[in-house]
C-alpha cells in the first residue's frame, strides 16, 4: 500500500532534522520547515477543503436554507446570485472548509452569454468563484442594472455574461468559473475551477 502524503513529508522532515543537527548542532530550525508542509498536507487531505470536483452538487452557504441543495428552480433569472459551496454528492459532505470554495451561482438569459460562457452554463445558470482575484475579498455586490458582480474592498467589477472578465477596478484577472450541468434535478459541477481561486498572493 502506498504511503500517504503526510507520511512522506514526515520522513523528509526527519531526514532534514538529522542534516540540520549535524550541520548546526541543533534542531531548532526544523519545526518551522516541517510543521507548515505537514499542515498543508493535512488541509489537502481534508475533503471539506478540497476544491470543487466533477459530480459535486451545490448547497446554500448561509441563511435559512444553509446546507440545503441548490436546485435550478432556486436560481432566479437576472439574479441576485446565490452564494453556495460545492458538496460531495456521494457523501453529502459540503466542501465548506475553505473560504476559497465559495461559489456564486447566477441565472442569465442564454442569449446574453458569450459562446465560451454558454458552454459552461446549464439552462443559463453560471457559477464563479465568490472570492476576488485582487486581494481575496468576498464578492458580495450584484448590480442588476448592468448585470455585474463586484466587491466593496477595491470596487473591481466582473461581467458574468462573459466569463466573469474584469470590467473595472484593480483585479488582475477574471473570476474562476465552475462548469455546470443538471443531473437528476440538481445543479452539478462537471469540472473544477477554471483557474486558481483567490488572489495570486493569498491561499
Amino acid at each position: 500500500m502506498g504511503d500517504s502524503a503526510s507520511a512522506k513529508i514526515s520522513r523528509v522532515c526527519w531526514a532534514r532534522r538529522d542534516v540540520l543537527r549535524v550541520a548546526l548542532g541543533t534542531g531548532l530550525a526544523l519545526p518551522i520547515a516541517c510543521v507548515l508542509p505537514s499542515m498543508a498536507a493535512a488541509r489537502a487531505d481534508d475533503p471539506r477543503s478540497a476544491r470543487p470536483q466533477a459530480g459535486d452538487q451545490f448547497v446554500f452557504a448561509a441563511g435559512q436554507q444553509s446546507g440545503k441543495t441548490v436546485t435550478p428552480g432556486d436560481v432566479l433569472a437576472g439574479g441576485p446570485p446565490i452564494t453556495a459551496f460545492p458538496g460531495d454528492s456521494r457523501t453529502g459532505l459540503p466542501r465548506d472548509g475553505s473560504r476559497l470554495n465559495q461559489v456564486l451561482v447566477i441565472r442569465l438569459g442564454p442569449d446574453e452569454l458569450s459562446e465560451e460562457t454558454r458552454g459552461r452554463a446549464a439552462d443559463g445558470i453560471v457559477a464563479y468563484s465568490g472570492v476576488c482575484t485582487h486581494e481575496g475579498c468576498d464578492v458580495t455586490i450584484w448590480k442588476p442594472e448592468v448585470k455585474r458582480l463586484g466587491y466593496p474592498c477595491h470596487e473591481s467589477e466582473f461581467d458574468p455574461r462573459d466569463g466573469a472578465r474584469v470590467v473595472g477596478g484593480p483585479a488582475p484577472r477574471r473570476l474562476p468559473a465552475v462548469p455546470l450541468g443538471i443531473v437528476e434535478g440538481a445543479l452539478t459541477a462537471t469540472g473544477g475551477f477554471s483557474s486558481r481561486p483567490g488572489s495570486q498572493a493569498g491561499g
